[in-house]
């Protein structure tokens, strides 16, 4: 798992610089002939960077983005009305089936669709009418990590084609460089609160809301810790009930319109006693993880997630758990 996270800044690179010419005819899509509507189906940790485009796709260009359950297709067999949609399938494998149905019942509904895939021969990414591969090469641990970031990647640079905003362009050239420089921050303090823990809360706004739903998932998956994530918004209503003294609570704070609100959040999480890691690039309440900026805060909490990802690692360690091979879970999940 750490290896492989640790390739995702090459990955990355090699992503932007390989699949381009997809990328910008995907963009030309949205941006030339914007859709009513855009789709998306995925699973797991590919859910969450499908989270993150959303919150990307939205802000960025106002076209709305909704998720299809996909059992819609493969279990309920109901036809999709999606003229003029673009639908997205977002997928490790590739292979699932029910992703693979939905994907058909969207292009039978009327909607163009775009895989992004990490294994080429897949049924998914044959299908599809234009396929982003993922160029991630083999991922040998049960948990993704490299296989998600490049996915998010991949939406981002989507996202940056179809608004053409020219920060946001810069922003993601430099989301390698901004990647690479998190090896250098020191989780040491972070890893103790979380060892000492049994549950906590993650949470995030706009953008930050898929990492902060990834971050958990890795911390259930992989360490065996019971982890919620929340909107940082949402997490003020019932879920507050449980915050505590020493009750750990991972923030991602982006500098963005949302940094105050986030922040006074965090505060009062910790006014409350709960323990606070906040991953931002600029300083934040409770223990403050800096990480790089790519001067785009649209963007910055993907390159938090590396550092979250190496915290959790090591959290699985400590616990005497293998990371790589989790209870319970296999590599590639096929549901229906």
């Amino acid at each position: 798992m750490l290896t492989e996270a640790n390739e995702s800044p090459a990955v990355v690179e090699r992503l932007l610089r390989g699949q381009a010419r997809v990328i910008g005819e995907v963009g030309a899509w949205l941006r030339d002939h914007p859709p009513a509507l855009v789709t998306m189906a995925a699973r797991g940790s590919s859910d969450h960077a499908a989270t993150f485009f959303k919150y990307l796709m939205e802000v960025s260009t106002g076209i709305p983005v909704a998720s299809i359950g996909p059992s819609v297709a493969s279990v309920y067999k109901q036809r999709l009305r999606l003229p003029s949609a673009v639908h997205f399938t977002v997928s490790q494998s590739g292979a699932s089936p029910d992703i693979v149905a939905l994907q058909a019942a969207a292009k039978d509904g009327g909607a163009r669709t775009v895989a992004i895939v990490n294994v080429a021969d897949s049924p998914v990414a044959r299908e599809a009418d234009l396929t982003i591969l993922l160029g991630a090469g083999p991922e040998k641990s049960v948990a993704a990590t490299k296989s998600f970031i490049t996915s998010a990647a991949a939406l981002a640079a989507i996202v940056s084609s179809a608004a053409g905003d020219t920060g946001f362009k810069r922003g993601l050239d430099a989301l390698p460089e901004a990647l690479s420089r998190t090896s250098m921050i020191d989780m040491a303090a972070s890893q103790e609160v979380i060892a000492a823990s049994h549950s906590l809360y993650t949470c995030g706004r706009g953008t930050g809301l898929g990492i902060a739903m990834e971050a958990a998932l890795k911390c259930k998956e992989t360490a065996g810790l019971h982890a919620e994530a929340f909107s940082t918004a949402e997490i003020m209503h019932g879920p507050l009930r449980l915050v505590e003294r020493g009750f750990p609570v991972i923030g991602f704070v982006q500098d963005d319109m949302s940094f105050d609100n986030n922040c006074e959040a965090m505060q009062k999480l910790s006014n409350l006693g709960a323990r606070t890691i906040t991953f931002s690039s600029k300083p934040a309440s409770g223990l403050s993880v800096l990480v790089p900026s790519t001067g785009h805060g649209l963007l910055d909490p993907l390159v938090a997630l590396l550092p979250a990802y190496r915290l959790i690692e090591a959290v699985t360690r400590q616990k005497g758990f293998d990371p790589d091979q989790p209870a319970n879970l296999l590599k590639v999940t096929e549901t229906m």
